[in-house]
């Protein structure tokens, strides 16, 4: 990795200023996300090793087998947001409810709330398949002052004001967005850093790869079947080619490199979808914006749903804007 790239925590200083709240707290907040997901990264390419891979015994509150180093990682995010005294709030897709933090200052001044899937895809990391972790923050707005109230995490997705992921892969990446573009920075293991190694990343406008568990294709809706036929009838720069990793960091990832779209509807066995709108959806959504893509449920804005519930499930596709959009066009038609 070349010297003269800048590193994770020299590119935070150098763009705070663009920040709008500029205090600095953002900057720790950033900071100690990168902290956690090294740690995290370390347990994960060890994972063959020691005995953290395998189901914990447990479930989460969405009722799904959680995974040894499903518990690890939430352990740590939360143990490090935690300690470094700078978030008023975390909400984990592994915990039943949200966790309210008394800052040390007795008035307990913190401005953020973190929202965080702390270990995306983890029903692969027995098969050595890339996971993630997927990060999004918002201002609080309760008074500073206060405990932290469920109001403060059911916000809609476009009042976030930072959101992001990290994918363990074969190499591991942390990719982010303040709301000015978005920023891919690769970690060195041997100095233990994070580069800029993909700035200002966009999605290609069109692309020719879809996304979607193509086993679930009888349960889809109309619009949907009819979309992914579309994507398999031989015209133009058709057949796309289809590529589904099964974790949504690696999944949209590919799809931001390479132009694609990632799809997860609503289905028979799931009608309000599968994925977590707070945990999943807006941060990924947010990130797509910012990286000139799009997303929806089919109908509405991803960003403009408003939150009902922690753990509430919505429809995703999302990826290159005009692939999109097409999708878009094939729900609307078969209504």
């Amino acid at each position: 990795m070349s010297e003269q790239k800048q590193t994770l925590g020299e590119f935070i200083i150098k763009n705070q200023s663009s920040f709008q709240y500029s205090s600095g707290e953002l900057s720790s907040l950033l900071n100690s996300i990168r902290l956690a997901a090294k740690i995290v990264n370390h347990e994960v390419n060890k994972a063959g090793l020691v005995d953290i891979i395998g189901a914990a015994g447990d479930t989460n509150i969405q009722g799904e087998d959680q995974q040894k180093l499903d518990v690890y990682a939430n352990d740590k995010f939360i143990q490090t947001l935690t300690k470094r005294n700078i978030v008023c709030g975390i909400a984990s897709e592994e915990e039943d409810d949200f966790i309210s933090i008394n800052s040390q200052d007795k008035n307990h001044q913190n401005k953020y709330v973190v929202l965080i899937d702390p270990l995306d895809g983890s029903s692969n990391i027995d098969v050595n398949v890339s996971v993630g972790t997927i990060f999004s923050i918002y201002r609080r707005v309760t008074p500073v002052g206060t405990p932290v109230q469920l109001e403060d995490f059911l916000q809609k997705g476009s009042e976030q004001v930072a959101a992001g992921y990290v994918v363990y892969g074969t190499s591991t990446m942390l990719v982010y967005t303040t709301g000015h573009g978005v920023n891919g920075f690769t970690l060195n293991p041997a100095i233990g850093s994070f580069y800029l190694s993909h700035p200002n990343m966009e999605f290609p406008e069109d692309g020719n790869i879809y996304s979607v568990n193509e086993g679930n294709y009888i349960h889809f809706p109309q619009g949907i079947k009819n979309y992914i036929k579309y994507c398999q009838e031989e015209e133009g720069d058709r057949p796309y080619t289809s590529r589904y990793i099964g974790s949504l960091v690696s999944d949209f990832h590919r799809n931001m490199i390479k132009g694609g779209i990632y799809l997860y509807p609503q289905s028979s066995k799931n009608p309000n979808g599968k994925l977590r709108l707070l945990y999943e959806c807006n941060p990924m959504a947010f990130l797509a914006e910012q990286a000139n893509g799009k997303s929806s449920d089919g109908f509405t804005r991803t960003l403009d749903v408003e939150p009902t519930e922690l753990h509430q499930r919505v429809p995703f596709i999302c990826g290159s804007k005009n692939m999109v959009e097409k999708a878009e066009e094939f729900m609307r038609n078969a209504q």
